[in-house]
């Protein structure tokens, strides 16, 4: 028998519906209740690394009644273009999609930001369900309303706040994930430890081993956790005016990185050189003790995630982080820990700080 799924709840803001996020195993039964009786057609939008699931959900969509079509994105963060996006848009109006239908979103993170960004932007927005399959994509992308395509100039940067009308986390999914992409999704959880919730670090800590795989003890607890510390800043700022902002620990630097590898690099990755560059920032500033500051290193090593990055590419970073959509005019922000759990603002540091907390991940 399949226990019952943990429901997280979202909370409705800026004229958003509330949703709820569901946890557990065996979900893909709870779409149609998600999808409603007021729809016809159903988009799922998939990566080609899951043409197969993407299939079968079609298939079992229309045994249920539904006009459903299955549209292929391109693999990981090639889809977050504007021509992927048209293409969507192309097939949503060849299949007469109105404002009743409803998109769904089947993949990792960058499958659900463009499933997003493409029901906010059609018909002016209409309804859209994340089923995200990747750690990542549980416990960051598919949560919150933060939808996004990426352009030459940067990642993100152009998108729309349009909050799912549900999540479903099927942790089935985890289990044949190769083991880097599993990792990556790592940060964001540890991320959400040193930012509201220390008992992440602790679970982790215990048993790094068992952290790395989804069959770990804690793997459940982990997912959740995370998603909580989400879905409460959401439920509060949805459109990054203010507590939001502390989602950002670790990003400012972590999106430079992304843009100068030119995408190759997992974003759990980055985020994890990010996270110590902003231990080591905030250490600088005198906001952070040391004891956090170094465990910020030995819990990121311990999963097997990178701490330091190439030390001859600082110019080129900083300039990317100039235009990042987190800085205010000619201001650099950085999210920075006043202690465990304490994240704060650090804005327009002065350049010797920068300087010195790069040199502390250099390699």
């Amino acid at each position: 028998m399949t226990e019952a799924p943990t429901r997280i709840q979202v909370a409705g803001s800026a004229g958003s519906a509330p949703y709820e996020v569901l946890v557990g195993r065996q979900l893909l039964g709870e779409l149609p209740a998600l999808i409603g009786p007021a729809a016809k057609r159903v988009a799922i939008l998939h990566p080609e690394a899951l043409a197969e699931t993407g299939s079968v959900l079609r298939e079992d969509l229309a045994e249920q009644g539904y006009e459903a079509i299955a549209i292929q994105l391109p693999n990981a963060e090639e889809a977050k273009t504007v021509e992927v996006a048209a293409y969507c848009w192309k097939a949503l109006g060849q299949t007469s999609f109105t404002r009743t239908d409803v998109i769904v979103g089947v993949g990792g993170g960058a499958t659900t930001d463009v499933a997003g960004f493409v029901a906010a932007t059609w018909l002016r927005g209409v309804r859209w369900i994340a089923v995200p399959t990747t750690v990542l994509g549980m416990v960051d992308a598919a949560v919150g309303g933060k939808t996004g395509i990426n352009t030459a100039e940067g990642k993100n940067l152009v998108g729309a706040f349009h909050p799912p009308a549900g999540v479903l986390c099927d942790l089935a999914a985890l289990d044949s994930l190769p083991v880097h992409d599993y990792v990556s999704g790592l940060a964001e959880i540890i991320k959400a430890g040193f930012i509201a919730d220390p008992a992440i670090l602790d679970l982790i800590e215990a048993d790094p081993e068992a952290a790395r795989t989804p069959g770990g003890p804690h793997t459940a607890e982990l997912v959740e956790r995370s998603i909580r510390v989400k879905a409460d800043v959401v439920s509060s700022d949805l459109k990054e005016s203010g507590l939001r902002e502390i989602l950002n620990y670790g990003h400012t630097l972590a999106h430079a990185i992304e843009k100068n590898e030119r995408y190759n690099w997992r974003h759990g990755a980055a985020v994890s050189v990010g996270m110590v560059f902003a231990a080591e920032l905030g250490r600088i500033a005198g906001r952070l003790d040391d004891a956090t500051a170094d465990r910020h290193r030995a819990i990121l090593e311990s999963v097997g995630l990178p701490v330091t990055y190439r030390g001859d590419q600082w110019p080129k970073l900083l300039e990317t982080m100039k235009v990042d959509k987190k800085s205010r005019g000619d201001l650099l922000r950085f999210i920075v820990l006043d202690g465990l759990a304490k994240p704060t603002v650090l804005e327009g540091p002065d350049p010797a700080m920068l300087l010195a907390a790069h040199s502390e991940i250099a390699a």
